[in-house]
């Protein structure tokens, strides 16, 4: 089942921190995320944002301000969002969620030098569908 490797962590608390718009995750390992709400977003592994195959991503903008207005269990090896733009198909698998955590850094660098790449604002307003661009979180096809 996708995000239950064996022996990989598992989450054992989730937290919705609205305030801060952060997700705050706590790991059998020990390990504690705080994965900010705008990373969650641009980086859904949703298909309207990571397409159908290489080179069909979705550069996503304008998501700074973005909310987790819900916060669904999906089985007992993902998390299913709400977002307050109204993106909701993107599926986070334990996994997933450990790796925005981990990579968090290397993520943003990876989306700033994307966003540099297309000469578009962090803040600009997403274009209508069907626009191309380049996704940036390295998400397998």
């Amino acid at each position: 089942m996708a995000g239950l490797q064996a022996g990989a962590p598992t989450p054992q608390s989730i937290t919705v921190h609205s305030a801060s718009r952060v997700l705050e995750v706590g790991f059998s390992d020990g390990a504690v995320f705080r994965i900010p709400f705008e990373l969650m977003r641009i980086c859904s592994p949703s298909a309207e944002v990571q397409g159908h195959g290489p080179g069909q991503e979705v550069l996503q903008t304008g998501k700074r301000e973005v909310q987790i207005v819900d916060l669904q269990p999906v089985g007992n090896y993902a998390v299913q969002p709400l977002f307050s733009d109204g993106h909701e198909s993107g599926i986070y698998s334990w996994d997933l969620l450990y790796q925005l955590g981990a990579r968090e850094a290397e993520l943003w660098a990876e989306y700033e030098r994307r966003l540099a790449e297309a000469g578009v604002d962090r803040d600009a307003p997403m274009p209508p569908k069907g626009g191309g661009g380049g996704g940036a979180c390295g998400h397998p096809h």
